[in-house]
């Protein structure tokens, strides 16, 4: 497998960045929460989820090089757990940041043998093909919340980055002649992000949600979006403990061209996510 040092340190330090921006608006926000009256119950001052994004992956890869080109097709995987981070802070009563990582990172292997006739000749193709396929997601918005009582709206504007690495490697055979073709590629960028939300509190520690969010980057050499949404419940047995349960689904679909060369990368993850929380 190969390693692209670079990039990881690239993608850490950037995630760091957004997370140091949290926190310094995360102390503004703890200084001068005192001067506001309550918000709604459905809101918290601030609050931090951890947890896993239990998920049902699909995947698509398309590669074209001038040595060759390769298309996976959809491949189902089986389920796996992703770590996601969240959090949410007020700034007053109704404004806000909200902040969103997760990782996803799975290894896939696929091989053929077919025979059939080749203008009335037998003709037999064997082929194997591996991908390493990488994608890191964190994002920043700032949000307003519309409503004081128990249903509240929200509208977020900020900025998601996305990272997608992977490889690839296939080999065929045909009739006895055989070719390879291997392709690596590291596409990331930052692009704009909308957010949409709505909760709704039975009380203070029951609380139904739902939410849906947007990356979208159309201009230069790598473009693509990200899409998802969730609808979820929060629960806390204890006043500053609780736990979150929501199912979503995240649409991820990424283009690069290089000139000499072209990647797709599309990812679908659907299922359930489970966090514990606490709040301030």
């Amino acid at each position: 497998m190969k390693i692209d040092l670079p990039s990881h340190l690239g993608l850490h330090a950037r995630t760091l960045r957004l997370m140091s921006s949290f926190s310094g608006a995360l102390a503004l926000g703890l200084f001068t929460q005192g001067a506001h009256a309550d918000p709604s119950p459905a809101l918290d001052r601030f609050s931090l989820s951890a947890g896993g994004y239990y998920v049902n992956p699909t995947f698509n890869i398309q590669g074209n090089t001038r040595y060759g080109s390769a298309q996976s097709g959809d491949i189902d995987r089986n389920r796996t757990t992703l770590p996601r981070v969240r959090a949410e802070l007020l700034l007053g009563d109704s404004h806000g940041l909200s902040f969103d990582y997760f990782r996803y990172r799975n290894d896939y292997d696929y091989s053929t043998t077919r025979s059939f006739n080749v203008g009335g000749t037998p003709a037999i193709l064997a082929g194997t093909a591996n991908a390493n396929i990488e994608v890191d997601f964190a994002s920043l918005a700032y949000k307003w919340w519309l409503g004081k009582g128990n249903d509240v709206f929200g509208i977020g504007l900020g900025a998601g980055y996305y990272r997608a690495h992977y490889d690839l490697r296939a080999n065929g055979v045909f009739n006895g002649s055989t070719g390879a073709l291997n392709e690596s590629s590291t596409e990331k960028t930052f692009a704009p992000l909308v957010e949409l939300g709505w909760k709704h509190a039975f009380s203070k520690d029951l609380r139904l949600y739902a939410e849906a969010s947007g990356v979208k980057k159309n201009w230069g050499t790598v473009t693509g979006h990200i899409y998802g949404a969730a609808l979820g419940v929060e629960w806390y047995p204890l006043k500053n403990l609780g736990i979150g349960a929501d199912y979503g689904i995240t649409r991820i679909h990424i283009e690069r061209d290089g000139g000499n060369s072209q990647a797709a990368f599309d990812v679908k993850l659907t299922g359930p996510s489970a966090y514990l929380k606490v709040r301030f």
